[in-house]
């Protein structure tokens, strides 16, 4: 899994940085080497379309939004 790119688009609150942090455990315990970015630039979030957040984007792709994910359920998405 080369060229992983993993975004999590939230608004800064609590639930946001949880997912944020699961994520970046999630990839270490995958000994996958990611660079996850954390965007929280509302203009940017309403292109993507979400209308709920927290959301996860893997390579570009919405795979998840208004929920916390645990990093057991990243690990799913990263698969």
């Amino acid at each position: 899994m080369e060229n992983l790119t993993v975004k999590v688009y939230g608004s800064g609150c609590k639930g946001c940085q949880t997912l944020h942090q699961n994520v970046i455990d999630a990839l270490a315990e995958m000994n996958i080497a990611s660079d996850v970015q954390y965007i929280t630039d509302m203009q940017k979030i309403m292109e993507t379309g979400v209308m709920s957040l927290p959301a996860l984007a893997v390579n570009d792709k919405i795979v998840s939004s208004g929920k916390v994910l645990s990093a057991a359920d990243v690990k799913k998405y990263l698969e």
